[in-house]
């Protein structure tokens, strides 16, 4: 019977066609969405993971366990013959006594992690297309990477920037629409920590952070990377017309690699207008176009300490006595040299060797100090430091110019050592580096210059289930240790050009 009523249905249907039924002669086209009518869906597995996981200082620091305690400490012996005796004796008598320094250091290990979780329900629509819980735990791992990476580079956990200088404004001709010609303009400004200035807007200027924990049993707060604002500073723009402005600097600040510039005309309401990588600005507006609001602000604390989190590289050298190379440019170019070199880099490698007979072994930064460095190399350099591949067969010519390293002239022997100039993924624009990886002390029982100590290296949890869900974590234990903070060093408020 079901034969019998397929046959006669698809002999109406014939009939119904043949005679134009509309009821019946609709026609399947192609869908306007891919995620609608009867269609297939043509979806690639597993998913395309499309982010950078770029870490080149946590890869060649070498990570060293056996970490044990509540903090990594050591001794060093600083100095030999300190007051320089003389060598010269007298006849039948014994020589003099000479003074040897000494130093304690220590670092004290943090746990450091993240969490994700995937519900059952986000489980069951992923099967068949790629396993949400590898991928919550593969991403966690890179993320925590990501992470120690920037701790590496700029955390700051032990010491505090505190209070911002006050700037000094004074006007300035400037390309500008400044209309308050001789009525005062209150000016204030705030030192940034790397987190900071990563974290930070015009419109939102990060001071304490409150973050929940995974497991709402509460929460921890900890400083965003912002200083205490500086006190305000008054100054007109002056002139007989518009088109003046109020250039602002402010001494630099050790730890700081940027600074957000707030200010208000003739009584208005103060708020942030800029966030610069120098130590510098120039007020060409009158009304700020930020939304953060001076009067918003905690202006009576210092937020740029995180103490859940180690000191990285910059803070290790910014800080009070470290004895590391730090300069500030104070908003001027880097200067090219008659040799083809760099004045900055140059001045800065004769004081490693003058003060410590070494070497940097690298130079870390920015996309923009790269192509700075490259330019200034090039203006300095003769016909020679220039090339150009010709291919024959192909008729083509290639030029242009990479600075991929820098000869240091002063070590020891006749040929100068090559220093690799990196690009850095996290290092502002600004700041120049400069890091060591070997001393050329005899004996000097230092294995790695830089080490990750760890009472625990990388390792996952998957916590046990109160909801219906999988909660997961990646975290290790340690600090970044620093055997001589001499060796390293730092070029920061560099100007663009």
């Amino acid at each position: 019977m079901n034969r019998n009523i397929s046959a006669e249905t698809i002999a109406m249907l014939k009939e119904a066609l043949s005679k134009g039924d509309a009821e019946l002669a609709k026609a399947w086209v192609q869908q306007t969405s891919a995620i609608s009518g009867i269609t297939a869906y043509d979806l690639e597995a597993p998913s395309k993971k499309l982010y950078p996981v770029l870490t080149p200082l946590r890869n060649k620091i070498p990570r060293v366990g056996g970490g044990r305690g509540i903090q990594a400490n050591w001794r060093a012996v600083t100095g030999i013959n300190t007051a320089g005796l003389s060598m010269g004796v007298s006849d039948g008598n014994r020589g003099g006594v000479i003074t040897t320094t000494t130093a304690d250091y220590l670092a004290i290990f943090r746990e450091l992690g993240l969490e994700d979780y995937v519900t059952w329900a986000a489980d069951f629509d992923a099967v068949g297309f790629e396993d949400k819980k590898v991928l919550a735990t593969e991403g966690l791992l890179r993320a925590v990477m990501i992470g120690e990476e920037k701790l590496i580079l700029g955390g700051l956990g032990t010491w505090a920037l505190e209070r911002t200088p006050t700037p000094s404004c004074t006007p300035t001709a400037a390309s500008g629409t400044c209309t308050y010609l001789h009525d005062p303009y209150t000016i204030y400004c705030i030192a940034l920590t790397m987190a900071g200035y990563a974290n930070s807007t015009i419109d939102a200027i990060v001071q304490d952070v409150t973050r929940a924990m995974a497991d709402g049993s509460g929460n921890d707060t900890y400083g965003g990377g912002s200083a205490r604002i500086s006190a305000a500073q008054t100054a007109s723009c002056g002139g007989t017309n518009t088109g003046y402005g109020i250039a602002c600097s402010v001494a630099a600040v050790p730890g700081a690699v940027a600074y957000a510039w707030f200010w208000a005309p003739n009584g208005g309401t103060v708020k942030c207008g800029a966030i610069t990588t120098v130590n510098y600005y120039m007020i060409a507006t009158d009304v700020p176009t930020g939304a953060q609001t001076y009067a918003s602000l905690d202006n009576a604390s210092d937020h740029s300490k995180n103490t859940y989190e180690f000191d990285g590289l910059i803070s290790m050298i910014a800080k009070t006595a470290s004895g590391s190379y730090i300069v500030s440019n104070d908003n001027a170019v880097l200067t090219a040299g008659t040799d083809g070199g760099i004045t900055q880099f140059d001045t800065a490698l004769q004081w490693f060797w003058d003060n410590y007979r070494l070497s940097p072994t690298d130079i870390w930064v920015n996309s923009q100090e790269k192509k700075n460095i490259r330019a200034k190399i090039m203006t300095g350099a003769t016909a020679a430091a220039q090339r150009f591949v010709f291919n024959v067969e192909q008729g083509q010519v290639k030029g242009g110019t990479m600075a991929i390293s820098y000869l240091n002239p002063f070590v020891m022997g006749g040929a100068a050592e090559e220093i690799p100039i990196n690009l850095h993924p996290n290092i502002p624009p600004g700041t120049v580096l400069f890091t060591t990886d070997v001393l050329p002390y005899p004996l000097s029982n230092v294995t790695n210059v830089l080490q990750m100590k760890l009472r625990r290296d990388y390792y996952a949890i998957q916590w046990p289930m109160v909801k219906r869900r999988y909660e997961y974590g990646v975290y290790f234990d340690g600090v970044l240790q620093n055997y001589f903070l001499p060796a390293f060093g730092m070029i920061n408020n560099i100007k663009n050009g």
